[in-house]
């Protein structure tokens, strides 16, 4: 009798059986929550990268339905190493780059100046930061009219203190480039600020005393205490910064549509303006394409530099 008893199978608890159905309870209740975001992603994001990275090796003009499309294999990349008006834009990206620097050293001092020595500090966080949250057709619109040539305010103001040939801003070849970076500053002071300011309020006030007490001036706090601990928020700002520069499109389409001449051509806006004005889908998206390699490589080597410079 013994011996039949342990031959029987052993039957599972039963607050074990309860606590796997309401394991994959708790699974499918959670796939079911996020399952309206994952079919986002895929339909507007996953399927469209993949789709980009085929249409990159084909000529195919959308009009003409998926029976145009044809298959040229490198060609598309081979065009864009001669494609003068490519290779410009590619430039005028780069240069581009130069606006992030600036405005991060420019929101970190105003920062440091805002949450130490200002009284007033809602007022000044604001202030700058109503700019980044505007519109940008109405902040572009705002800008044309100082940059206008003959009657605009910046233009009168240059002549009122001696210069009597002032430039054209953006309708000068030369200078327009220059006047979409400065508006490009002007916008993004405001949020790179604020990220600031937060970053300095989570910096421990017993260091700064420990400072005051060595007697440590205060170009030796912000060299020893302030930089370093904000090296994290500066890296943040700087990857997420640099991602945007090759994002550059609503402020060149209301303001120059890349010229005059080219001048303000970036990668963005040559692939719209291949795409959908001349109807070039495969060459747009191979453009997509070296734009994606871009921020891959320049993102990668950021990640790799952080080592070297930023404290946790």
């Amino acid at each position: 009798m013994g011996q039949n008893l342990e031959t029987l199978p052993q039957q599972p608890p039963v607050r074990s059986r309860r606590a796997w159905s309401l394991q994959k309870g708790e699974t499918l209740s959670g796939l079911l929550f996020v399952s309206p975001m994952l079919i986002g992603v895929t339909i507007l994001v996953l399927i469209p990268i993949i789709a980009t990275l085929f249409l990159g090796f084909a000529d195919w003009n959308f009009v003409q339905g998926f029976d145009g499309i044809r298959w040229v294999g490198l060609q598309n990349f081979t065009n864009l190493l001669q494609d003068e008006m490519f290779i410009r834009s590619v430039r005028n990206n780069f240069l581009f780059l130069l606006t992030v620097p600036v405005y991060l050293l420019v929101s970190m001092v105003l920062a440091i100046l805002i949450d130490r020595y200002v009284y007033m500090k809602g007022y000044f966080k604001i202030a700058y930061f109503v700019p980044y949250v505007s519109m940008t057709v109405a902040v572009a619109i705002v800008w044309q009219v100082l940059f206008q040539p003959s009657y605009g305010p910046i233009n009168e103001m240059l002549k009122a203190i001696g210069i009597a040939d002032p430039p054209k801003w953006i309708a000068d070849p030369h200078f327009a480039l220059i006047s979409i970076m400065m508006i490009s500053v002007w916008i993004s002071i405001g949020f790179n600020m604020i990220i600031y300011i937060a970053g300095l309020q989570s910096i421990p006030k017993d260091l700064y005393e420990a400072a005051d007490i060595d007697g440590a001036g205060a170009w030796t706090k912000f060299r020893r205490i302030t930089f370093p601990l904000l090296s994290p928020t500066t890296f943040f700002l700087l990857v997420t910064g640099i991602i945007a520069t090759f994002k550059v499109f609503d402020i060149i389409a209301v303001l120059t549509q890349g010229g005059p001449i080219g001048s303000t051509t970036m990668m963005v806006w040559y692939l719209y303006d291949t795409a959908f004005v001349n109807l070039k889908v495969g060459y747009a998206s191979a453009i997509a394409v070296v734009l994606f390699i871009f921020v891959m490589l320049i993102t990668f080597g950021q990640w790799l530099a952080e080592k070297k410079w930023v404290n946790y």
